[in-house]
């Protein structure tokens, strides 16, 4: 029988992103800080259709708002580990990534009481050892790479990447890839950003980004016989007024179409099932 998942997940930065991009003057802070307007919404907007989503909140956003992830973790969600800061590990040492990401799952298991078994990078932005970490510490998978658009895959650990020559990949882990893409992620499309490096003009209509998500669904659900999309929000960016509705559009949309809603802890051992290591 086809089956078509789709995963609502939520980067709950608040002003950590901002931060680590060196953005630590008032507005910026406040511009995170929307986040305690959002994720209330997002939570309510979740429990009226019965999804289940996976939040991954950094480890200083939940010393922030304690609340939240308590919150959050009430409502029946999964909650991932987005490290301790929103620096990405590709700018760490091997150490410091480590050390990062064990602060943050230590604060979520204190309240949880489990480990979570899921992680994103800040910013979509691996280390050349982000695997081996998250294959020693026990993760189930991770969720930042773009792969695939509708298929987990086993991520590999040891690719020699070179400028001059082939790549060469290394061999596939037990390490589940639930892959990503900026194109389904809200933070480009939505949020205006500027800093001396760099200008992400964003602030686009919500209608026409709507489309390309439900249409990608779609390919999904014409194509295969059983796949995973995942979509990437951010409270703060997700939570204003106009995107309330365009998210809400999106869970009806998709429903339509039969669409299984389930955490990515939930779709990734469901693929274990299928596709054994």
């Amino acid at each position: 029988m086809p089956r078509h998942i789709a995963c609502l997940t939520f980067d709950a930065d608040a002003m950590s992103g901002l931060i680590a991009r060196g953005l630590t003057t008032p507005t910026p802070v406040s511009r995170g800080e929307f986040s305690k307007v959002a994720v209330p919404r997002i939570l309510k907007l979740l429990a009226k259709y019965d999804v289940k989503a996976t939040f991954f909140i950094p480890g200083v956003v939940i010393e922030t708002y304690p609340d939240f992830l308590t919150t959050i973790h009430e409502a029946g969600h999964e909650i991932g580990n987005h490290s301790y800061t929103h620096v990405p590990p590709a700018n760490l040492s091997a150490d410091k990534e480590e050390k990062d990401l064990l602060r943050a799952s230590e604060l979520i298991e204190g309240v949880t009481g489990k480990k979570p078994v899921g992680y994103r990078s800040p910013s979509f932005d691996l280390s050349p050892v982000t695997a081996e970490l998250l294959i020693k510490h026990k993760f189930l998978y991770e969720s930042s790479m773009m792969g695939h658009d509708h298929s987990p895959y086993r991520v590999r650990t040891g690719d020699k990447v070179q400028l001059e020559g082939p790549v060469v990949f290394g061999p596939e882990s037990r390490l589940i890839e639930m892959p990503v893409s900026w194109n389904l992620d809200d933070f480009p499309h939505f949020e205006f950003l500027r800093t001396q490096a760099q200008l992400m003009p964003g602030l686009m209509a919500a209608n026409g980004v709507l489309q390309n998500w439900v249409d990608d669904f779609k390919y999904m659900h014409d194509t295969e016989e059983w796949g995973v999309l995942t979509y990437t929000f951010h409270p703060y960016v997700i939570g204003r007024g106009h995107r309330m509705i365009f998210l809400e559009k999106l869970i009806c949309e998709l429903k339509k179409m039969d669409a299984v809603f389930l955490s990515l802890e939930d779709a990734a051992s469901e693929y274990t099932k299928r596709s054994p290591a």
